[in-house]
């Protein structure tokens, strides 16, 4: 039996975590699951994840970038939210919505590296205040 999803705060406040690889089998990733994991410098989540809920790095202050993998089309209010030493995520082409507060807080955010043409970017329904992602550098048809 392998893992197909971890649950709503499952690393929740685990200040000593410092990466983690998320197993392949795992499809979805819960609601806070590393909300307040403020010396989570490290994640890599596989290509098998296609759901990223509500305030899963919330106040992971010390996440300096991520790579959404391609398969997500959306993720959560807040996902983001004080991360403050975010400096550059991977968006895949894929995405087709960003919850509010997504990247609120993110004020060190500089480069996004979007999967996708610039016009397609203008199709993902981003909700309001994130005027962090919004205001970073787009880089189209990007993977890194």
């Amino acid at each position: 039996m392998s893992v197909t999803s971890i649950g709503d705060y499952a690393f929740k406040d685990c200040h000593s975590l410092t990466s983690m690889t998320i197993p392949s089998s795992v499809k979805s990733i819960g609601n806070g699951v590393f909300f307040n994991c403020n010396g989570l410098t490290s994640i890599t989540i596989p290509d098998s994840v296609t759901s990223i809920g509500d305030w899963v790095f919330e106040f992971c202050k010390s996440l300096k970038s991520v790579i959404i993998p391609e398969g997500v089309t959306s993720v959560g209010s807040m996902v983001f939210w004080n991360c403050s030493n975010l400096t550059s995520v991977t968006i895949p082409s894929s995405m087709t919505s960003i919850g509010t507060s997504a990247f609120h807080g993110c004020s060190n955010l500089a480069d996004i590296h979007y999967g996708g043409t610039q016009e397609e970017w203008t199709k993902i329904s981003i909700f309001s205040e994130n005027e962090n992602l919004t205001n970073a550098t787009i880089h189209f048809n990007s993977k890194t």
